[in-house]
């Protein structure tokens, strides 16, 4: 700015100085050379206007700083500007002005003219711009900027290529370097800046640089016009095709099908499809527009792309994500089950604390015996999380078509089982209950637990690939639900993938309160009945569900409470007089018959060999005895009772601990010799296996080769070893339970299982005295009620006679 000074007052030297009235302009410049059109409206404006039309029309042109200025004065103008002569004037009806000016030459305002009140009038000098001398550097910016300027016109489509023939030479650069400057689109601060130049070599540098920026934009202007005109006729010449195919189907009678393809792809832009399935959809509708409606083919390709459209592909459901909400709906519809509701609270926690970054959904296998409300307690999940519900049956599936689905080269093919389920349920995250995940099986047509694996593992089922749809599909927002009631029938690699939860039987006080609270508003409600027209008592629904039922959950005590409810609504149809059915002692035994399930009588079971031992079954706990007598014969061991070959198993490594021990039994060496052991477990009809009846069979031959009974009110459960250890076993809730019910007063049981016991002991409500065991030895001296060792100790006092004549006095009495 300060050179720009510098060449303006060089150039004010010796110059005229001319009195002008001024012209302010808000964010317009006018250029020597230029002609433009103003509309003069403010009073200054119009009297100066009017005072140069009278003079010699000769008027100074200069930009306010600041447009905000509605009467500027002369220190609010830039003091360079432009000596102009007006060309025409014409007055508008409101009393302005519109006027034409053309720009002389570049003039400054050397001081303002006090005396004139009514506009401002300046002392103002022009600005001569000197010619460039022919040399070749000047020529050669004369050239570069014909050039540029020659590029530009070529490019913009708003001036006429008329405009170079004006420019000659070199003595036209001033002329062509104003003329570029009004040509380009620039603000009025650089116009401004343009106007200040005055040497004329930084000005066509200045101008060269503006000219560069303005081709490069033009061309990228002139690139982009061209992709979306091409766009656009590609665009219009699809309609024309479009339209022609339109009239020739028409014609062919082939409009419906037209029409349905139409509404099929405006369909699928709507829908939110992934980047593949709508490539897929494209593709297909592509091709049945090629179809013949009738075709096969056709028929083929239109059922693929409503199975893929009526797929949720965005839509999910909001979770209710309130804790105690959950914890209502739950306790509200199930009694117990304490693990698989902490579960499902915990991710509720969870996914109210995460938000949207909790990503998987947990995958969960609810495992017990039938009965216990696995499917149910799934539902209710479903209902405590506010999500939408899909049950699919796995048990006897053998296909793995089933998950996966069929290939569409099938006649008939569909997707798979999941698939399936996902548009049932119409959004992104249902709760899917796999029920029966342990009854699957396996052919030649495939293994379906296989695919399972890739349902059910969280860091695959975002891209699930179904046969039938041939794109990826994602599940993982999808809470999975498995049920199982034998766990050892689940594969190993996909129970791993599984939460497991195990749902025990109910305990007696359980059932009592789920008869109570569930049931029987359940059955009353079903058969329209009230409270008031039935009723039965706490002691009477213990004796129904000890004497009428045998199960671990409470699926044959609704039957058999259905049953009393019907006789009862009999008895209230014969006789209007009844308006209440009690149900006692007598109704129960004529409406329901004789007691199905009596409590053994354990008053006799004080016998040598006989031990009673405990099992776990499908329908829970129960007791299993075990009877051994010992023969004379030749060392055979002889097994009957249905047992399998781990059962097997465990009384051969019994009796060859027993033998092992033969001496401190007071037995001799090869006692076994002349003898043969016959183990027994009775119920002989039912098959029996497993390992923790080891420590039974120990006891039973111990007592039958000892002489000695075994305690009548204890049973016992766990593995045992050649050397004599009893190792843990599974399913001591129901055993213990079992146990209580039927008023054994000792359980003896591994010292490893300790810990288990621990999370259920207070079920037991003291009615067992649990005696923990590292080995056989700890065993045996808590089942007799005399040590079978003690001979051995005798003996080694060296009083084996006076012990043996003892020992048979005390038997005699």
């Amino acid at each position: 700015m300060e050179q720009i000074n510098k060449e303006i007052n060089s150039n004010l030297k010796n110059k005229q100085i001319k009195v002008l009235p001024v012209l302010p302009l808000k964010n317009l410049v006018t250029l020597p050379k230029s002609i433009i059109p103003v509309i003069v409206g403010r009073d200054i404006s119009v009297k100066a206007v009017e005072f140069a039309a009278k003079k010699n029309k000769e008027i100074f042109v200069s930009t306010q700083r600041s447009v905000k200025k509605e009467k500027p004065e002369a220190k609010d103008l830039y003091q360079v500007g432009t000596r102009a002569v007006i060309l025409q004037i014409a007055r508008m009806p409101n009393g302005t002005f519109k006027i034409l000016i053309e720009g002389i030459c570049r003039s400054k305002i050397l001081n303002v003219d006090e005396s004139n009140k009514d506009f401002i009038s300046v002392s103002a000098q022009d600005l001569i711009t000197p010619p460039l001398l022919e040399t070749p550097k000047n020529l050669a910016i004369w050239r570069n900027l014909f050039d540029l300027f020659k590029q530009y016109v070529n490019l913009s489509d708003k001036i006429s290529n008329e405009v170079l023939s004006m420019f000659r030479g070199l003595s036209d650069l001033d002329y062509l370097a104003d003329t570029i400057a009004v040509q380009l689109p620039l603000d009025f601060n650089q116009r401004q800046k343009v106007l200040e130049i005055i040497d004329l070599e930084k000005r066509a540098f200045h101008l060269s640089v503006l000219l560069e920026k303005e081709i490069e934009v033009l061309n990228t202007e002139k690139k982009i016009k061209k992709r979306v005109q091409g766009q656009i006729e590609k665009n219009q010449k699809d309609y024309y095709l479009n339209e022609q195919m339109r009239a020739i189907q028409r014609e062919l009678g082939r409009q419906d099908h037209q029409q349905e393809i139409d509404k099929l792809r405006e369909k699928s832009k709507k829908a939110k499809l992934s980047k593949d399935a709508l490539e897929k959809v494209e593709s297909e509708l592509k091709r049945l527009e090629q179809m013949q409606p009738t075709s096969p083919e056709a028929a083929v390709s239109r059922n693929y792309v409503d199975w893929i459209l009526n797929l949720p592909w965005k839509k999910t459901t909001k979770d209710n994500v309130a804790l105690s909400d959950a914890e209502k709906i739950l306790n509200s519809s199930h009694a117990a089950m304490k693990k698989a509701k902490e579960r499902i609270i915990e991710f509720l926690a969870a996914k109210k604390f995460a938000g949207s970054k909790l990503k998987k959904s947990p995958i969960v296998c609810l495992a017990g015996p039938p009965g216990v409300g696995k499917t149910s307690l799934a539902m209710s999940i479903a209902e405590s999380l506010g999500r939408k519900l899909v049950r699919i049956s796995l048990g006897g599936m053998r296909d793995e078509a089933e998950i996966r689905g069929h290939r569409r080269t099938y006649i008939g093919a569909m997707p798979g089982k999941i698939v399936q389920s996902m548009k049932r349920a119409g959004v992104l995250n249902p709760v899917i209950v796999l029920d029966e995940v342990d009854k699957m099986a396996m052919d030649f047509r495939g293994d379906p637990a296989s695919a399972l694996l890739e349902v059910l593992d969280p860091e695959q089922n975002n891209a699930f690939s179904d046969y039938f749809l041939e794109v990826d599909y994602d599940l993982s927002k999808v809470m999975f639900i498995t049920t199982a009631n034998v766990v050892d029938n689940i594969p190993s690699p996909l129970l791993d993938r599984m939460e497991l939860i195990e749902l025990s039987g109910y305990t007696l006080k359980e059932k009592l309160k789920i008869a109570k609270d569930f049931l029987l508003p359940k059955l009353l409600k079903e058969y329209a009945l009230n409270e008031k027209q039935f009723e039965i008592s706490n002691e009477l629904l213990l004796k129904v569900i000890e004497e009428y039922t045998k199960e671990a959950g409470v699926r044959q005590l609704e039957r058999v409470l259905s049953k009393l409810i019907r006789k009862g609504i009999q008895v209230l149809l014969k006789n209007k007089r009844i308006k209440k059915i009690k149900v006692d002692q007598a109704k129960i035994s004529s409406w329901l018959g004789f007691a199905k399930y009596k409590l053994p009588d354990r008053k006799n079971l004080g016998h040598i060999g006989r031990v009673t031992g405990l099992a776990w079954t499908e329908l829970g706990g129960d007791i299993l005895d075990v009877e051994v007598m010992v023969l004379k014969g030749k060392g055979a061991l002889t097994l009957t009772g249905q047992l399998g070959e781990v059962m097997q198993e465990s009384a051969q490594a019994a009796m060859s601990y027993i033998r092992s021990r033969a001496k401190d039994f007071g037995l001799k060496e090869d006692f076994y010799s002349d003898l043969d052991i016959h183990i027994h477990v009775p119920e002989g009809a039912i098959p029996k296996d497993g390992p923790s009846a080891g420590i039974t069979i120990a006891t039973a031959i111990t007592s039958a080769l000892t002489k000695i009974e075994v305690n009548k009110d204890v049973a016992m459960t766990g593995e045992v070893t050649l050397q004599g250890r009893v190792l843990p076993v599974g399913g001591l809730k129901e055993k213990l339970l079992a146990a209580a019910r039927l008023n054994i007063k000792k359980v003896i049981v591994s010292k490893e299982n300790e810990d288990d016991i621990k999370e259920f002991e207070k079920e037991l409500e003291g009615k067992l005295t649990v005696v923990y065991v590292n080995n056989v030895d700890d065993v045996l001296k808590h089942s007799f009620s005399e040590s079978p060792f003690k001979k051995v100790v005798k003996k080694a006092l060296g009083t084996k006679k006076i012990i043996k004549k003892a020992v048979s006095k005390k038997r005699k009495k």
